[in-house]
């Protein structure tokens, strides 16, 4: 008898547990996702809290960080890249970006100068960016935006980052969706169809954190779009690199006005700077999942998040499932070493800017040698990409503190002698030189580039954060 309520009883308990710990059988787990369905609601209904989490990205943050805040102005902060910018659309309007589902609602809110380039610039902003890609094949990048735009239909031409961007809708695996990534990958020999789930974390990310540049035809048409990586290598692509392709290749896209000079350019290099030699995270094995995507619990479930950002929005929860300190002290540690790469980026804008504004007044001197200046201009070019490399990365070099001040003092220095070089120029032709420093920038810029239309050009209003340490 004994044996009998023995069994009964641990029966009673079995059955408790299991159905403590079981999910709930219901109709979510027989929903299917359609292949190409781009619409994340459709996904939300079997995977409801990822998709609340989703949703969560377009709520706007204001000063969570030192550096960045969203939607906020670019360009104003840092005045001297008026100055570095000027001839295309980022010397206009270039504002932080909202979350990643607001991509193309500020794609399509910014200054028309922004999408000159065409078709190519959907490229990371919608989901419809691949098939668009197969369907018009090179028209894809050569077509006027708004051409290419109106092929997505009108309920998702807002519609910004997506499920579908990442996963495979019947396994839920991570993937790559868009090409761009998958040729660059080969290009440094890495093989696309060998990559490791904890790779896939980050490289999901760098479909689009990551440089890129936009070949153009000899009418100026784009007529591609790649990541400059092919003189690089997995975990080691520099800019020296990324610079040696531009020039080897001719990815020049717009011309600089005071330089006088057909330039490339370099975007948002997160991925490359974060896998550079000196990462600490990197050579940890960290991905980019670890720290913008921390594991969270809603209910009984535990979750990706899957709201995209900075630690430092969460109060560095993130940092703290491997870091044993406090909340406090590893903000503090964010921010020393984001102030010193602020101080480096300060100095190299403005000794890049210095130098563009000397070359300026060396080619406005009647009959000036202009084979004097173009040592001047090579190096400029050769600073500016290192400067905006810098830069143009989201993460004023915490990703990789120790390449980043490598890569400024490597912009100073080259802009230094860029300007050196400019002055030789001007004073061959028995003129003076303007002694530039960074008030004199900050008072030609404010005159230069305001504009009438509040939206673009110089803002006064908006705080200053290009700052030398020993000035705070």
């Amino acid at each position: 008898m004994r044996k009998i309520i023995y069994c009964v009883v641990v029966l009673w308990m079995m059955s408790i547990i299991a159905g403590c710990s079981n999910e709930p059988k219901t109709a979510v787990s027989a929903i299917k996702i359609a292949e190409g369905e781009k619409d994340p609601a459709v996904w939300g209904r079997k995977f409801p809290n990822h998709y609340d989490s989703y949703l969560k990205n377009s709520e706007i943050s204001k000063d969570h960080s030192k550096y960045k805040s969203d939607g906020q102005c670019r360009l104003s902060p840092w005045p001297f890249q008026f100055v570095l910018f000027d001839g295309w659309g980022f010397g206009i309007e270039y504002n932080e970006p909202n979350g990643h589902t607001e991509m193309m609602k500020d794609q399509l809110s910014i200054d028309g100068s922004r999408k000159k380039a065409g078709g190519v610039c959907l490229t990371c902003k919608t989901p419809y960016a691949p098939e668009l890609r197969k369907k018009l094949d090179i028209d894809y990048f050569s077509r006027p935006y708004d051409a290419v735009l109106n092929e997505i239909p009108d309920k998702h031409k807002r519609l910004g980052l997506v499920c579908l961007d990442c996963h495979d809708p019947a396994t839920m695996d991570l993937r790559i969706s868009r090409h761009t990534l998958i040729e660059a990958l080969k290009s440094i020999g890495k093989d696309p169809e060998k990559l490791t789930r904890q790779e896939k974390r980050s490289l999901v990310c760098a479909q689009c954190h990551v440089d890129y540049s936009i070949p153009k035809d000899k009418d100026g048409k784009s007529i591609g779009l790649v990541f400059p990586w092919k003189n690089g290598k997995w975990g080691n692509i520099t800019i020296e690199s990324v610079i040696r392709q531009i020039k080897d290749e001719g990815l020049k896209e717009w011309k600089h006005k005071p330089t006088a000079q057909e330039l490339g350019h370099v975007r948002h290099p997160e991925f490359e700077l974060y896998s550079s030699a000196g990462s600490v995270h990197w050579a940890a094995g960290v991905a980019c999942a670890d720290c913008h995507m921390p594991y969270e619990r809603v209910g009984r479930e535990k979750i990706s998040s899957h709201r995209w950002e900075s630690p430092m929005k969460k109060d560095m929860k993130a940092c703290m499932q491997c870091h044993n300190q406090d909340a406090r002290w590893l903000k503090e540690q964010v921010l020393n070493i984001q102030d010193r790469v602020n101080h480096m980026f300060t100095k190299a804008g403005y000794t890049l800017a210095a130098a563009a504004l000397t070359i300026e007044a060396a080619g406005n001197i009647p009959l000036m040698d202009n084979a004097s200046i173009n040592k001047a201009k090579a190096l400029y070019e050769e600073a500016y990409y290192r400067c905006t490399w810098i830069g143009a990365e989201n993460s004023m070099g915490f990703h990789n503190p120790t390449e980043a001040l490598r890569v400024l003092g490597d912009a100073i220095d080259i802009g230094r002698q860029a300007e050196m070089h400019a002055r030789e120029a001007v004073i061959k032709m028995s003129a003076t030189p303007l002694e530039f420093n960074m008030a004199l920038i900050d008072e030609i810029v404010a005159q230069r580039y305001k504009s009438p239309d509040s939206k673009i050009g110089f803002k006064s209003g908006i705080r200053k954060r290009a700052a030398l340490i020993n000035e705070k």
